[in-house]
């Protein structure tokens, strides 16, 4: 489990819920054409502090014939946030939802504050500050009432956009009361009152998502189906190594070629997040810049990784096996001589590889350059990272930066970067016209962040009762000096951590230049397979069943405070216990051993992104070694309250399956250069190779959490412990390799 230190870019404390020291502000006035226009501000302390000016951004939009416009705020990139976040502010303002469009706002931090698609942080951050944006609307309806009627608002009841005064009969819509609600002081929106829970109307029912009707009938809204007026088509093409400079390029043949509107060169830096070296080719059609590039001819210097590989790599970790860490990440107790003494020594090495994002929509972005103002649509998980890169490769004030949050297809952690952006805003003023970039899929696969590879070297003792009383792992990832690469970290709370007296994590940084960066849970992805398959390993020494061993490792249920952090999170052991024990029950795990040969059972839990999640996966192997998720079982704990269960269980869903991808798919490299280039040599799953996912929420009394990560971290170890239960077969290296499993 990994409770503190994870992080994307900029995200505001993913692991803790919204601060109580926010100070809010909110103003009304009337909306073009009449009617309520209500605005909300959160600024943190700060922001204050330091002076930023606070400008009032624009939330609920109430029209005279009743008509609702609710703005979403955060990027949306598929996990249903345009319909979740308009929910809360709908809920507390009794709205009619059939009534109520959604709209998506500009990137603006200085309106709307944080504006990320990344770390699960919508719902924990936003939940009750938007809640309160409604309750707020409606307490000004109803004082706009009461004042009409000549009555106490406190005999005034409202419901699906319409006040009512029960002793007179007398009833108003939203819309009739919209123009005086807007001449009302706004209350302070810590002191507005909001619904107990058992009140709810729309949190809690399952809301269709409000962009699936335009998108089952195919209307154009991704960043890929961007028009504007006068716009060249382009392509950019960079090195194949990461971060080598361009010497020469056969330009002038390239602009001479039929169709080609211009082709140049543009010189950045060697940081793959910004502006790097390439070719820009423009043309009135994508597909003739994409020709063009295959009569380009460029050469590129060498750089310190251009003889990078995956072989290597792996050949540097393994040479370090029995050394000892480069980098000290935890130590409690004396693990060397808990393991000298140990009735029994478990060994082993586990280690995963490189994954791409894989983004359905490869990465695009459509620019346009006037002077020293810049307006950009882009799908973009992290909006204000982009401005301020723009900002500086341009030399232009960010305030003059202008960003269309376009609809995603897809992000994973891929859209927190930015470089993409960067590159069709610097194309675009070389140019002098506006410019839609797109990337092939092989650009996609060959200029990723990619997940980090990592191999770790375990060993852990036993005692005669099958207790685990020492604990050690010695993680090689790459990086540069003695810093790791980007996510690719080994944690100081990973379990068992803190469940074991004498424990021992170290670290080294091995050499490498590829660029990685967040994919979905980013860490927490790759440590669970690990970390919670050796623990299966460990039952399985000590003769124990994998849930109870489990279970003993965690102890009674209490709750474990914080380490000392930016994002201090609590470990509540009773919800861990509650999850794994649920999802046996539901899956039937006391029955496995009627399980045919060949097929069999493992469980998995993580805690990652505020939630816990419990998985039990029954997989079948073949006698040679093809192996199938048959049925995945999922309990989840993310607090009191699911706001929209029909987009919870297909986040969950997605999640299971998308993690189902690291078991067959894999990056490599060598000299520098990544070889995988399309789904033929990265496969991601396919339909007839989903399993049904059966997902359950355990509600507890805590603040709801985010569901976009913390259910894919369990699936790996669980699909790989339930390998072992059908063929005594380990999995210890990622993706899985079925010739590794034939069985008789």
């Amino acid at each position: 489990m990994r409770d503190s230190n994870e992080t994307h870019p900029q995200a505001p404390g993913q692991n803790a819920p919204l601060a109580t020291s926010r100070r809010a502000f909110l103003t009304a006035g009337l909306a073009a054409g009449g009617g309520l226009l209500l605005g909300f501000s959160l600024a943190n302390e700060g922001m204050a502090a330091a002076g930023a000016p606070v400008q009032l951004n624009t939330y609920v939009k109430i029209a005279p014939d009743g008509a609702i416009t609710i703005l979403a705020k955060n990027p949306e990139i598929g996990q249903g946030v345009k319909t979740m976040l308009p929910m809360l502010i709908a809920e507390e303002l009794d709205a009619d939802w059939s009534k109520v469009k959604t709209e998506q706002t500009l990137a603006d931090t200085t309106l709307y504050g944080f504006q990320i698609a990344g770390g699960s942080t919508a719902t924990p951050t936003n939940y009750d500050a938007l809640r309160r944006v409604g309750a707020a609307a409606r307490s000004m309806l109803v004082q706009a009432a009461a004042a009409q009627w000549s009555v106490p608002a406190a005999d005034l009841t409202t419901r699906a956009g319409v006040v009512t005064h029960a002793a007179s009969g007398r009833t108003a819509t939203y819309g009739q009361l919209a123009e005086a609600a807007a001449r009302i002081t706004p209350p302070a929106p810590a002191a507005v009152t909001l619904k107990n829970p058992r009140d709810f109307k729309i949190i809690g029912t399952d809301v269709l998502n409000v962009d699936a009707p335009a998108i089952v009938r195919g209307v154009p809204m991704f960043g890929i189906d961007v028009n504007v007026p006068g716009m060249l088509h382009a392509v950019y093409v960079k090195s194949p190594v990461f971060g080598a400079k361009l010497a020469e390029a056969n330009i002038e043949a390239i602009k001479a070629l039929p169709g080609i509107r211009n082709a140049f060169v543009l010189r950045g830096g060697t940081d793959p997040s910004g502006l790097v070296d390439g070719v820009a080719i423009l043309a009135d059609l994508w597909w003739t810049a994409n020709k063009a590039r295959e009569k380009l001819e460029v050469r590129w210097e060498a750089t310190p990784h251009s003889n990078d590989g995956t072989q290597e790599f792996a050949a540097k970790a393994a040479s370090l096996k029995g050394a000892a860490p480069q980098i000290s990440v935890r130590k409690d107790g004396d693990a060397a001589a808990a393991l000298a003494s140990a009735a029994r020594v478990v060994e082993a090495t586990y280690a995963y590889p490189f994954l791409s994002h894989a983004t359905l929509e490869p990465q695009n972005c459509t620019a346009s350059v006037t002077g020293d103002r810049v307006e950009i649509w882009a799908p973009t998980q992290n909006p204000e990272s982009g401005r301020q890169l723009v900002a500086r490769a341009l030399g232009v004030p960010p305030a003059n930066i202008t960003i269309h949050m376009i609809r995603c297809g897809g992000g994973f952690g891929r859209r927190l970067a930015n470089d993409y952006m960067v590159e069709a805003a610097a194309i675009a003023k070389q140019a002098g016209v506006p410019v839609k970039l797109i990337w092939t899929r092989q650009d996609d696969m060959a200029h990723d962040f990619y997940r980090p590879a990592g191999v770790h070297h375990f060993k852990a003792g036993l005692d005669a009762a099958g207790k685990v009383i020492a604990f050690t792992d010695h993680a090689v990832v790459p990086g540069e000096g003695e810093r790791p690469a980007a996510s690719a970290a080994l944690g100081a709370t990973e379990f068992p951590a803190r469940f074991v007296d004498n424990l021992d994590f170290g670290m080294t940084i091995a050499p490498f230049g590829t660029p990685t960066g967040p994919l979905r849970a980013p860490g927490s992805n790759a440590n669970a397979f690990i970390f919670q398959s050796f623990i299966d390993e460990l039952a399985v020494a000590a003769g124990k069943d994998p849930l109870q061993f489990r279970l003993d490792l965690f102890g009674p249920a209490r709750v474990l405070a914080p380490l000392p952090g930016p994002r201090p999170v609590a470990f509540d052991v009773g919800r861990a216990r509650g999850v794994l024990e649920e999802v046996a029950a539901r899956a039937g795990w006391a029955s496995r051993g009627s399980l045919p040969k060949g097929t069999g059972m493992g469980i998995a839990f993580y805690f990652s992104h505020l939630g816990y999640f419990a998985h039990v996966v029954k997989a079948t192997v073949s006698h040679a070694g093809a192996w199938q998720a048959d049925r995945i079982w999922v309990v989840g704990d993310v607090g009191s309250q699911i706001v929209n269960p029909i987009n919870a269980i297909n986040q969950v869903q997605g999640a299971v399956i998308d993690a189902l991808t690291h078991g067959s798919a894999a990056i490599t490299v060598t000299n520098g250069q990544t070889n995988e280039a399309n789904f033929d040599s990265f496969p991601l799953v396919r339909i007839s190779e989903a399993p049904p996912v059966d997902v359950h929420f355990r509600l507890t009394d805590n603040p709801p959490t985010g569901l976009g990560e913390p259910a894919l971290p369990p699936v790996m170890p669980a699909l790989c412990n339930a390998i072992f239960a059908a063929t005594g077969k380990r999995v210890r290296t990622l993706p899985i390799v079925p010739g590794d499993l034939t069985w008789s």
